[in-house]
C-alpha cells in the first residue's frame, strides 16, 4: 500500500508538468486495484519542454519556461517584475484581462530590450561625456551622434541591425506571407521574452526563483533607466549642456554663486 501511495504521487506531480492533450485521470487518489492498473499518460521530452497547440488554435501551456509558466488566472501571466509597494502596477491596461498571452509576452519583450538599451545609454551619457573618445568628440550626448564619421555611424548602423535580426530570428516566428494575420507580431510560444541566449558571463541563474528574482531585478533597474536616459535627454535638450556641467551650474545656483558671472557676453558657459 505504501508503495502504490508513492506512486501515485509521483505521477501526479510528473502530470501537473504534461501538456493538457489527453484524457485526464481522476483527481482524487483511490487505493484500489483498478486504479493502479489503470494506463498512465506517456509524454515525451519535447512535450513536456514547448507549448502546443490545440485543435481550436490557442496555446495550451505544457511546461515552464526558465521556470515560468503562464497562469491567465495571475496579473501579465505570472511574470516577474512586480514589487512593492506598488505591487502590480499597470494603469494604461497593457496587461488587464482580455489581453492575449502573446501580446503580453510581446510587451513585456518591448520592455526588457529598451531597458537594457538605457542602462547602456545611462552609462553611455555619463562617460561619453567624461572621456574623451576616439573621434575627439565632445560636447552633451545629445550633440555626439552627429559628430561620428561616416563610416563610423554606418559600421554602428549595421551592427545594430544585425542583432535585431538575429533576435528576431531567436523569438518571433517566422512571417507567413501567405497569411499575415497569422505569424504577424507573434512570438515563438517556447521563447522567454527578452532571452536571446546571450549570457557571456555566465549570471544566467539555474534555478527557476533565482531566475525570477534576476528577472525582477533587471527589469526595475530598465525601467527606472528608462526614466533617467528620458530626463537627461530632456535636460540636455533644454539647456544645451552635459550632465555634470548642469550639476555644476546648480551647484553654484544653490551656493548663492552667481553661474552666469564668469560667461560675460554668452548665453551659455
Amino acid at each position: 500500500m505504501m508503495k502504490l501511495a508513492i506512486f501515485s504521487t509521483a505521477v501526479a506531480t510528473t502530470a501537473a508538468f504534461a501538456p493538457s492533450n489527453s484524457p485526464r485521470v481522476g483527481a482524487n487518489l483511490r487505493m484500489s486495484e483498478e486504479e493502479s492498473s489503470a494506463e498512465q499518460p506517456n509524454f515525451s521530452p519535447t512535450e513536456i519542454d514547448a507549448f502546443s497547440e490545440s485543435s481550436t488554435g490557442s496555446s495550451a501551456v505544457a511546461a515552464s519556461i526558465n521556470g515560468w509558466v503562464a497562469d491567465e488566472s495571475l496579473p501579465c501571466f505570472g511574470l516577474p517584475g512586480a514589487i512593492a509597494p506598488t505591487g502590480f502596477f499597470d494603469p494604461l491596461g497593457f496587461a488587464q484581462k482580455g489581453i492575449s498571452l502573446n501580446e503580453v509576452k510581446r510587451n513585456r519583450e518591448a520592455e526588457v530590450m529598451h531597458g537594457r538599451v538605457a542602462m547602456v545609454a545611462a552609462v553611455g551619457y555619463l562617460a561619453g561625456e567624461s572621456i574623451s573618445g576616439p573621434f575627439s568628440i565632445v560636447g552633451p550626448a545629445n550633440d555626439q551622434l552627429q559628430q561620428m564619421p561616416a563610416p563610423a555611424f554606418a559600421l554602428l548602423t549595421v551592427t545594430i541591425a544585425a542583432m535585431e535580426l538575429k533576435r528576431a530570428t531567436i523569438g518571433w516566428v517566422e512571417p507567413d506571407f501567405g497569411s499575415w494575420s497569422k505569424t504577424l507580431w507573434k512570438l515563438r510560444d517556447n521563447y522567454y521574452p527578452g532571452d536571446v541566449g546571450f549570457d557571456p558571463l555566465g549570471l544566467k541563474p539555474t534555478d527557476a526563483e533565482e531566475f525570477a528574482n534576476m528577472q525582477t531585478r533587471e527589469i526595475q533597474n530598465g525601467r527606472l533607466a528608462m526614466i533617467g536616459v528620458a530626463g537627461m535627454c530632456a535636460q540636455e535638450l533644454v539647456n544645451h549642456r552635459s550632465i555634470m556641467e548642469t550639476l555644476t551650474f546648480y551647484q553654484k545656483v544653490y551656493s548663492g554663486v552667481n553661474p552666469y558671472e564668469a560667461c560675460g557676453d554668452t548665453i551659455i558657459c
